[in-house]
């Protein structure tokens, strides 16, 4: 069964076309099932009416051309339920509806199952028998699990369908295709598509038109004869250790990339419009999907020998091809399966104008990094074709997290305006820059900055920043192949403090582990988040624990203005051993003659148990910075970088909401400084709530800054207030979101942080 279930799994994946993928599942259930007939019905997402779209046993001609509305039918029936609807004699059921020219009035049997895609019925899958009888529970149940696995298919499937064809040409003009992601970063990009993939990577490779064929044949040969050489060579290089059967295997790879084989049907699909790495992908994987199915597991494992010639190949194209930064001509929307910071590293600041992830989430770091920079972003686009969006019209969306391909002229024109009313957004917050950020009222809340890079330094002060919330050192971590040392510490922690000076510069001891990574330091844990991360493995590595101390201190010298943080806080013990050893670090520097002064020292609260311990850590330290972005993750139990569960994850959860509120509640009658630094401070939305509970400081990317300032400057602390008041009493994220915006519209100042035009686009 496991078996037969991959087989079909894989067959409908390698498939070309949604209407050749619903063919090879209705083809291969009605063999496996032994069934009379098996039928796929889609649902029609303007007319909601299920379409019956493939079958085999009913009249084959209609396919396409009948339907069934929403309410009408058994199918109906099963995708109102969304649940199976299993009957021996289908006929005598009131929910009944003969499907006129289908040819079913012979079928009595009926096996309905739904097929469900992110809590979205896409359709229905049916089998059908002539007898009176019922399927039995196996044969239910295989179907359920059949339809549950091509669910997410059949859905890519439906997306990627919309563009049928490498020839740009034969998409009509202002087609609109609408694709729904996960917003990033809030504002709205419009140009031309740029795929971006790792190297050498024959999955990532996307489809490319091209019209020069007779080059791109030229390299591809050019490819060819490499790799045939490498292979020569390896078969010379290692022939008198092998036998004449294992040596034979060199003659067989030759053999693959002969002419009358892969490479002419790589040939093949250039001339009919691919860029030869696309080409090589389409073929390679088709070869090795057809391996894959196979029962041999000899021949099944020739697929990954395929694999390994198709990348030395792709290898050889891309010493060809073009760098990164010459493929940037122009400003352009930045797509990839799983964008990351290295990837943005290579292109230029200037040349990208947005940016679409298909995996991650709106709090991957690249998404955190894209609000840093301001550049529209959406993520999460699961079903987004971008293998073949590369130089198409595009639209980004960050506000409602949507991507629009091939745009008509009255999107453009829509979407343009947003864009135009941004800029005098921009503009009205230049204004503010040099005022201070409190309420009509006179109630005043200090505005920091998140960073981790040194240009950010002028960019936050431009944007009126008050001091630094929260640097990130495990950034000048990543960008090494070792550990800094101390020196090196102390010029990029001193380069931070004396930019900000004299304001307060709260610098956090490193925080790896999660989705945070040191390539000379590898973590491997089945549960990263839950694992060894944070203060949990400074304390166990004193030596990396120390030297960062010490270096914090001595960058402080005669300026006076650091503040060290302390993350992943689960317990007092915790604190209390770091607190001996920043005392330690201390003590020591102060002896080489330095002119330091202890720093203050807070806890970051980020756990449930922290959150419960507050008061307790607030009589052991100076301040208290509460990461909104990790303390949303852990009470939700929601990873904030997986798409899948990414509608989960929501700062304005009432339960979160009932944390941070608590927070302020047991520390009120303390001596001690609260702020929050996660990203829930730089929304306006929150920072309204936030500073209505009682948090002093706001921490943000600088891009935020001008947003929250403006929105402070012109409500009372009294509004402010009330909107807590009223959202408190919710059960909902939703209705907290939807209340807030509301409120926000009444009191008029949601157009200072979205332009009116989004409402209207939606």
């Amino acid at each position: 069964m496991l078996s037969l279930l991959r087989r079909i799994t894989q067959e409908v994946t390698a498939a070309q076309s949604l209407p050749a993928a619903l063919d090879i599942i209705v083809r291969r259930v009605r063999r496996a099932m032994r069934a009379e007939v098996c039928s796929i019905y889609l649902v029609d997402a303007n007319t909601k009416e299920y379409v019956l779209m493939a079958t085999r046993g009913l009249n084959a001609d209609v396919a396409g051309l009948v339907s069934l509305k929403a309410n009408e039918g058994l199918v109906s029936l099963v995708g109102r339920r969304a649940e199976p609807v299993n009957l021996d004699d289908a006929h005598i059921h009131p929910s009944f509806h003969y499907l006129k020219g289908s040819g079913e009035e012979r079928y009595r049997s009926f096996l309905g199952v739904p097929i469900i895609h992110h809590r979205q019925v896409l359709g229905v899958l049916v089998v059908q028998h002539e007898d009176k009888r019922r399927f039995d529970e196996g044969e239910e149940a295989f179907l359920i699990t059949l339809s549950a696995q091509l669910a997410g298919v059949i859905a890519h499937a439906e997306a990627t369908g919309a563009i049928a064809s490498l020839t740009p040409n034969n998409i009509p003009n202002g087609s609109d295709f609408r694709y729904k992601g996960v917003p990033g970063s809030s504002g709205v990009a419009i140009g031309r598509g740029v795929v971006v993939f790792p190297p050498a990577d024959l999955d990532v490779i996307p489809d490319r038109y091209t019209t020069e064929f007779d080059a791109e044949i030229q390299d591809f040969y050019q490819a060819l004869e490499a790799v045939r050489q490498d292979i020569r060579r390896a078969s010379n290089r290692i022939s008198q250790h092998l036998s004449a059967d294992e040596k034979a295997l060199f003659d067989v790879y030759l053999k693959i990339l002969d002419d009358n084989s892969v490479a002419g049907e790589v040939v093949r699909k250039i001339k009919e419009g691919n860029w030869a790495q696309g080409a090589l992908r389409q073929v390679i994987k088709a070869h090795i999907n057809q391996f894959n199915r196979m029962d041999d597991p000899y021949l099944r494992e020739r697929a990954s020998d395929l694999r390994d010639l198709g990348r030395r190949i792709l290898s050889h194209l891309q010493e060809k091809a073009p760098t990164v930064i010459e493929r940037f001509s122009e400003p352009s929307i930045i797509i990839g399966e799983e964008l990351t910071a290295s990837m943005l590293g290579e292109i230029p600041i200037d040349k990208i104008k947005g940016l679409v992830s298909v995996m991650g989430s709106g709090n991957s770091h690249v998404a955190i990094l894209a609000r840093a920079m301001g550049i529209p972003t959406v993520m999460g686009a699961l079903d987004l074709p971008y293998a073949q969006l590369d130089k198409v019209d595009l639209i980004v969306d960050g506000y409602l997290g949507k991507i629009f391909t091939h745009p008509s002229e009255a999107l453009l024109e829509n979407y343009q305006q947003i864009v135009d009313e941004e800029r005098l957004l921009e503009e009205e917050y230049e204004t503010l820059k040099d005022l201070p950020c409190e309420t009509l009222d006179g109630q005043r809340l200090s505005l920091y900055v998140n960073t981790g890079l040194s240009a950010d330094i002028v960019r936050s002060l431009d944007r009126g920043a008050e001091g630094i919330g929260l640097y990130r050192t495990e950034v000048p971590f990543m960008v090494r192949d070792r550990f800094p040392t101390e020196a090196e510490q102390v010029v990029i922690y001193r380069q931070q403090l004396e930019g900000f000076a004299p304001a307060p510069v709260t610098v956090r001891t490193l925080d790896i582990g999660g989705d945070k990574a040191l390539s000379y330091f590898p973590i491997n844990e089945e549960n990263p988040f839950l694992g060894w991360r944070g203060i949990r493995v400074t304390l166990d590595h004193l030596e990396i624990f120390m030297a960062q101390i010490r270096a914090m201190i001595k960058a402080s010298a005669g300026l006076h203005n650091l503040k060290i943080m302390l993350p992943m806080i689960s317990n007092v013990a915790e604190v209390e051993e770091a607190m001996a050893l920043i005392r330690r670090g201390y003590a020591e520097v102060k002896e080489e003659g330095h002119d330091v002064r202890m720093p203050k020292v807070g806890v970051m609260i980020e756990i449930p148990a922290a959150v419960y311990q507050v008061k307790e850590l607030s009589e052991m330290v100076d301040f208290l910075s509460v990461g909104s972005n990790d303390l949303t993750q852990y009470l939700l139990a929601v990873d904030r970088n997986n798409p899948r569960v990414a509608d989960l994850y929501n700062s304005f959860h009432p339960s979160v909401l009932r944390a941070l509120l608590s927070i302020v509640d047991q520390v009120r009658d303390e001596d001690v400084g609260l702020s929050v630094c996660g990203e829930m401070a730089g929304d306006p939305m929150g920072a309204i709530l936030l500073m209505a509970m009682g948090y002093e400081i706001l921490s943000m990317s600088s891009t935020s800054l001008p947003k929250v300032k403006a929105v402070i400057r012109n409500i009372s602390k009294q509004q402010a207030q009330f909107m807590l008041a009223e959202v408190m009493k919710l059960s909902h994220a939703e209705a907290v979101t939807q209340t807030m915006t509301r409120l926000m519209r009444e009191a008029n100042i949601e157009r200072l942080i979205r332009p009116s035009k989004t409402t209207e686009v939606e």
